[in-house]
């Protein structure tokens, strides 16, 4: 029997699995659907047994694809401006594109692991597949082992440097779900884990320079940013369970930390793009990006709670000014 197919029939007998519990009806609707999902409709076209993996994966929260797969571009293009742009890099893009999907999903399959305590206590993550029993421990498990195997199918195609890169970077993945219980900057590792790409992308093309470290600190700032903005939504269940953030550490003064780091984000990227050779260019393609930052302040400035969500996934634009601005960099 190959994997999906004992997902399926272990989806079918869920509720004979020892310590499987009821889904939370509070929070998700009778199809088993999560409340605050972005895509209720497309889950509600899924098989019912599909359903729980595609939540688990976050397929229907597509946000982190895009955010996953665009330091690789902004990798790629980038790169290019120092050694000229090639077809090559659309096809490097594709993939990339490619490889996010299985493991961003393989990576939140992990977190929900062994997340399953504190999201059951959390009123946003309560619904989630394995808080609310929709899903086993195995069964995630072999979930995740499904992903990370279409990954791989990916990652075998990349040159040897990028290999090892990746392969570097599985241990801070693996680390991740812990570092909200031992520091205050658990959105820091996650920009350290989620920007990889950037050095993937460059191995791939060219060579990991000094330019592209700095690049990629500038795009950790600008996760910290953008996660310490997602946060905030959490920050009364996180303080009653003792989980940490940047949220909760700057407080009241969340907006204006995320805003600070948005600000060191394009400044680290500026230097980079200055060293690269991306003057003019760069120049505007910073100044697109600074205004997108005092937007984000501004809106969660006026109305914090009910815009969290909406200008945390408005990143997606933000990181799209700068893979067209280093490509139209590259291509002059």
């Amino acid at each position: 029997m190959d994997g999906l197919a004992y997902i399926r029939e272990m989806a079918d007998n869920i509720q004979h699995e020892p310590g499987a519990s009821a889904p939370s009806s509070a929070t998700t609707t009778a199809t088993g659907i999560p409340a605050d999902s972005a895509y209720p409709a497309w889950l509600s076209g899924l098989p019912a047994w599909a359903r729980p993996y595609a939540t688990l994966s976050r397929f229907d929260r597509p946000i982190g694809i895009w955010l996953l797969a665009l330091p690789c571009w902004i990798g790629l293009v980038f790169t290019a401006v120092g050694t000229g742009f090639s077809p090559m890099i659309f096809v490097w893009a594709w993939l990339f594109f490619i490889g996010a999907i299985p493991m961003r999903g393989a990576g939140c399959t992990w977190n929900d692991i062994q997340d399953r305590a504190i999201d059951g206590e959390v009123a946003r993550t309560a619904a989630r597949p394995l808080p609310s029993g929709q899903v086993s421990l195995s069964q995630a498990y072999i979930w995740m082992a499904i992903q990370l195997l279409a990954g791989f199918f990916v990652w075998i195609f990349l040159p040897l440097d990028a290999k090892i890169i990746a392969l570097l970077a599985m241990p801070l993945v693996i680390a991740y779900p812990y570092m909200k219980r031992v520091t205050w900057w658990p959105q820091a590792f996650l920009g350290i884990v989620f920007n990889v790409g950037v050095l993937i992308a460059a191995a791939t093309l060219d060579q990991v320079r000094a330019e592209t470290i700095l690049l990629w600190f500038g795009l950790i700032c600008w996760t910290i940013a953008y996660d310490t903005i997602y946060a905030t939504q959490d920050i009364e269940d996180d303080a009653l369970i003792g989980v940490r953030s940047t949220a909760r550490l700057f407080g009241d003064r969340a907006v204006l930390g995320a805003f600070g780091f948005h600000l060191a984000a394009a400044g680290l990227i500026a230097l980079a793009g200055l060293a690269i050779g991306a003057e003019q260019v760069g120049a505007i393609t910073i100044i697109a990006f600074v205004l997108h930052g005092v937007w984000q302040a501004f809106r969660m400035r006026n109305a914090r709670d009910a815009t969290a969500l909406a200008v945390f996934k408005s990143n997606v634009w933000a990181g799209a000014i700068l893979v067209a601005g280093f490509a139209v960099a590259a291509l002059l």
